[in-house]
């Protein structure tokens, strides 16, 4: 029952984040992508996909959908190599946001509004630098947040477990 509760706080949080008003890409979905795994561990990577595929439903769905759900899935896979401590976790974090602007605007360009040339790759990644900047800077400030909450829930948990 406590990991139907959590995944549905899960996909609370993400829809959330898509559907309030806010920036292109800043949201926390990059950084749920990681945290969650990171924290939760793997068994809740289900619960990010099957938020993305319920907010997707109701924003509506694009050609780069699928690349974007392959992304958040190698992102939550990847967290587990970075669990070690707050500056490997924000690297990784940062380092999930980079793989997401390579393979989403990969998918982009597999579209074909650029050309499927050398050139039309290149204007595809140099116009999706703006969106990127804004995946970063969120991915950076949501994943304080989660660090942040993380050290008052364990340090309370160890407070009260040696009885302080």
């Amino acid at each position: 029952m406590n990991y139907v509760k959590i995944s549905l706080g899960i996909i609370g949080v993400l829809a959330a984040s898509r559907f309030i008003p806010h920036p292109p890409n800043f949201t926390s979905l990059l950084a749920l992508s990681f945290y969650v795994p990171a924290f939760l561990g793997l068994r809740y990577l289900p619960a990010l996909l099957i938020g993305f595929i319920f907010t997707d439903l109701i924003i509506g769905f694009h050609g780069v959908t699928f690349f974007t759900w392959g992304s958040v899935i190698l992102i939550g896979l990847g967290s587990k190599f970075f669990t070690k401590n707050i500056i490997n976790r924000i690297s990784g974090s940062l380092l999930g946001a980079c793989l997401f602007f390579i393979i989403t605007n990969f998918g982009v360009w597999s579209l074909g509004s650029y050309g499927y040339t050398f050139e039309g790759i290149i204007i595809c990644y140099t116009l999706a630098l703006p969106f990127f900047g804004y995946s970063l800077i969120s991915t950076f400030v949501f994943s304080g947040i989660f660090e942040t909450f993380n050290k008052i829930f364990f340090s309370r948990k160890n407070l009260i477990k040696h009885g302080s």
